[in-house]
Order: structure tokens, then sequence, then C-alpha cells
């Protein structure tokens, strides 16, 4: 039985729904990463970093490989850094919304006195 298209997006979206994977994801754009490295930008415990990097794995949207003692994981495709600058886009503009509102509100605030 296939699941349907709408519900597997709606998986993947829940499984880029951590912030920590999110910032996994930021950095990875900029190239592969020792884990060290990821451990030093991101601030989290080991264990925590560890289990979000295994959900991306298992995911499929980043490979690991072995260099010596040193895991470096890296996206799996340009794809998912696109999703990342359209998603950062999309944010941009609605925050964007917020301000010539918040803007607005406040205009109105100031005439009302």
């Amino acid at each position: 039985m296939s699941v349907p298209l709408y519900q597997a997006k709606a998986e993947f979206f829940r499984m880029l729904g951590h912030p920590v994977r999110i910032r996994v994801l930021e950095l990875l754009q900029e190239g592969p990463r020792p884990v060290r490295e990821l451990l030093t930008e991101i601030e989290v415990e080991p264990s925590s970093l560890s289990q979000q990097l295994a959900v991306l794995r298992r995911s499929g949207i980043v490979t690991a490989t072995r260099e010596g003692s040193t895991v470096v994981y890296e996206l799996a495709g340009g794809d998912v850094a696109d999703l990342m600058r359209a998603a950062r886009r999309i944010l941009t503009e609605m925050l964007a919304g917020r301000n010539e509102l918040l803007a607005e509100l406040r205009d109105g605030e100031v005439a009302a006195r």
C-alpha cells in the first residue's frame, strides 16, 4: 500500500521540525563538516547531536563518511540547500510583512495620542 504524496511530504517536513536538525543543515550548506565542528557551532550535548544526525542520516538528507577516527557529514544533494535558502526567503517575506503591520500599528498609536 503506497503512502499518498501529501502524507509523505508532511512526514518529510515533520522530520525537519527540530532546531538542531535545521542548524546542522544550515552549517552543511557551507560544505562537509566533522562532528566536532558541528558540536562547537551548535553547542548541544554530543548525545543530542548524535541523535539528530542519525535522524538526518536515516532520512537520506545527509551522508556520513569516516576519515580515520573522524566522522564527516555532508548534504546528500543540492536540493536540501535549495530548500534551506527557500525557507529563508519565505521567512524574510513573512517577517517583512509583520514589520510593516507593526509600523502601521505604531503609527496609529502615535496618531491617537
